[in-house]
């Protein structure tokens, strides 16, 4: 807290991919008392692989057959794709079933 004001002073870490939309997001939820200051400080490399898969039998019992854990390398690496408009491979509709109606059409 600042000395003599009612301002609050937060120093926080935040992803560059996630700070898109940030300050209009504070904004909102704050009803505008609220005004983030962004500056760059580093960069590091994520140390996951987006196109990992699981291969052997010990991570699929670990992860499951499609390794459902979000993977932050892939997460982001999808996001710039959507955002360029560039082909990003998802799966609307897995494992679907038909849907039927209960009352008979007449």
């Amino acid at each position: 807290m600042k000395e003599g004001t009612d301002v609050f002073i937060i120093k926080a870490v935040l992803p560059v991919a996630e700070s898109f939309g940030f300050a209009d997001e504070i904004r909102k939820r704050t009803s505008g008392l609220a005004s983030p200051q962004l500056v760059f400080s580093h960069w590091e490399i994520i140390p996951s692989d987006p196109f990992w898969v699981p291969t052997t039998e010990e991570e699929y019992l670990h992860f499951g057959e499609k390794a459902d854990s979000e993977n932050q390398a892939r997460k982001y690496m999808n996001a710039v794709r959507k955002r360029k408009g560039l082909y990003v491979e998802e799966k609307i509709v897995e494992h679907a079933e038909k849907q039927r109606t209960l009352s008979r059409n007449k």
